[in-house]
């Protein structure tokens, strides 16, 4: 069983991804940090028990070894919600194998292929195993007023709908074009990040 836990929003640069989520939502986004093994940094908005985050290049990280994690190594175009994070005891292979990380107070094991891409371009989650003791970074973000609603997962693949377990009634895994989309409540209404 699969427990969702964030979004992520991928964007050329970080700049351009948090204008997206803040002009969609209505609301400010809240620093988050860099991650130095993948040559990364985002932001953050929570979303009451999960949280979103943009995520781009770091144009300041030093040279790393490998390619960028979230597929950013192949990221063109507007940013967009490109990926779905579950917290999982049981890492899946498809998934790719599970990297140790930390930053700060925070631990985490995070799949990630070798070759950086995302999963069925997406629709199958990256997952994420929280080390004991670590705070949720949901729980220590300011109050948004947003919350998730629903997160829709697309993919042409019918064997790939409904392969995700989980008790999440906010999911629906579809079949059809892949992608992805959030309807979100924030203070000014719902609203759709795709």
């Amino acid at each position: 069983m699969m427990i969702l836990d964030h979004l992520a929003v991928a964007a050329e640069t970080l700049d351009e991804g948090v204008q997206y989520v803040e002009d969609a939502l209505g609301v400010s986004m809240q620093p988050g940090g860099k991650h130095p093994r993948y040559g990364t940094h985002n932001m953050l908005l929570g979303l009451g028990d999960i949280y979103l985050e943009v995520i781009a290049p770091d144009p300041d990280a030093a040279p790393f070894d490998g390619p960028r994690w979230f597929g950013l190594d192949r990221f063109s175009g507007p940013p967009r919600l490109a990926n779905w994070i579950c917290k999982t005891d049981f890492f899946e292979p498809i998934a790719g194998p599970p990297v140790a990380l930390t930053r700060g107070n925070l631990s985490w094991r995070i799949t990630v292929p070798a070759d950086g891409s995302l999963p069925y371009g997406g629709a199958f989650p990256t997952q994420i195993k929280w080390a004991p003791g670590t705070h949720h970074p949901a729980s220590r973000l300011s109050d948004s007023g947003c919350s998730l609603i629903g997160l829709t997962v697309s993919h042409p693949d019918r064997g790939l709908a409904g392969l995700v377990e989980t008790d999440d009634p906010r999911l629906e895994q579809t079949v059809g074009p892949l992608g992805l989309s959030a309807r979100i409540q924030t203070p000014k209404g719902v609203r759709i990040l795709s």
